[in-house]
């Protein structure tokens, strides 16, 4: 069997940078129908198509991600040996991870806890929008996104969501708000709440807690982000309604109190994947892990 080309490598792993194949070309001084003739040779070599063309655009494909990973260590590890003797670090795996930018941080660190202190790992952690981060794991730009709903999923977006935790939603607030033998009623009722906005699942589950006990509660707060809901909490400005691990420290150093479980609501976290032929080996870490017990 013949060996893999090094030459048909590196001119791949030029145009899957530049993401142009017409720079590359004048970048290399090889007319486009070379460079074309090398990766090709190079697909055919492997057995897969390495980019996919959307218009004008050069896309890599998930056997084409896969390579230029490895492309990337190949030639790190070159750059290494003509470094002379000094030891620069060992060549690493990339693990790419997109979270909603409303996820609890607490969750996301419990997450990436089995990699943190590997040499041989690089984390990449990106936040945004659910929807923003699907299309990015769509197309290969993430390996998995954590969020609190699972997605939809259709024969055109195989999407697999895999449920790491389930947390119990709380009212949490500072000491000074608390009152020994305040019931729930008496403190919906007395207390102004710092609540997720409408588009999470925790302020659902809320505004139908709300509605069926017949409550309208006074709010102070309404936050797409659990880092300011645990700021604005720490503030006194009200009773927050979130999963006590966004502020298990607070709540470990008395700096807030947990005042109420609020029965039946929860916050559910997933690792969403896309089905694909070449997974991410090190997401086998981080799935497999069991994260109830460590949060």
């Amino acid at each position: 069997m013949p060996e893999l080309n090094y030459h048909h490598l590196r001119y791949f792993w030029a145009v899957a940078h530049d993401g142009n194949l017409t720079r590359t070309a004048e970048r290399l001084n090889l007319s486009q129908s070379a460079l074309s003739v090398q990766i090709r040779q190079l697909e055919e070599r492997l057995g897969h198509a390495l980019f996919e063309r959307r218009g004008r655009q050069l896309h890599l494909t998930e056997a084409g991600r896969i390579t230029l990973d490895h492309a990337d260590a190949i030639f790190a590890a070159g750059e290494e040996l003509i470094g002379t003797l000094r030891q620069t670090g060992r060549v690493r795996q990339v693990l790419r991870i997109g979270a909603m930018a409303t996820l609890s941080r607490n969750f996301q660190m419990a997450f990436v806890r089995p990699l943190i202190g590997r040499a041989d790992v690089e984390i990449i952690l990106r936040s945004g929008s659910p929807s923003d981060l699907l299309r990015q794991l769509e197309t290969l730009g993430l390996d998995v996104v954590l969020l609190t709903q699972p997605p939809a999923s259709d024969a055109a977006t195989a999407f697999v969501s895999h449920r790491l935790a389930e947390q119990p939603v709380s009212l949490v607030g500072t000491p000074d708000r608390l009152r020994d033998g305040d019931d729930l009623a008496t403190l919906l009722g007395r207390e102004p709440l710092i609540l997720p906005t409408v588009d999470s699942s925790v302020r659902t589950g809320f505004d139908a807690l709300m509605a069926r006990k017949g409550l309208t509660p006074q709010i102070a707060a309404e936050v797409d982000d659990m880092a300011m809901m645990r700021l604005l909490a720490r503030a006194g400005a009200g009773l927050a309604v979130m999963p006590p691990i966004v502020v298990r420290d607070e709540l470990a150093s008395g700096v807030l109190k947990e005042a109420a479980r609020l029965t039946g609501l929860t916050e559910t976290f997933y690792a969403v994947t896309a089905s694909r032929r070449f997974p991410n080996p090190l997401l086998r870490e981080v799935i497999g892990q069991k994260l109830e017990s460590s949060l």
